[in-house]
């Protein structure tokens, strides 16, 4: 017997979302965890906040681009 193949499909990243979670849990990393960046939320753990809060400061303004990026990356589309 076969199985059916299963289809998952990627929900789009939100900026805002990003946004709520860096502001509130930035210094360890959870926004870069939810855009699906395990290693670069490992760092924030160890270091805080990426070489201590320099991440932090760098990802308050490239969120927008690393949510397009990571949007792009799983072929979703937002306009």
């Amino acid at each position: 017997m076969s199985q059916p193949a299963q289809v998952v499909t990627a929900t789009p990243k939100q900026v805002g979302l990003a946004y709520v979670l860096w502001f509130f849990f930035g210094v360890i990393g959870v926004h870069q965890f939810y855009l699906g960046k395990t290693g670069r939320g490992v760092l924030y753990i160890f270091t805080l906040g990426g070489f201590f809060g320099i991440g932090c400061l760098i990802d308050l303004f490239t969120l927008p681009s690393q949510v397009r990026e990571v949007n792009a990356k799983n072929g979703i589309v937002v306009a």
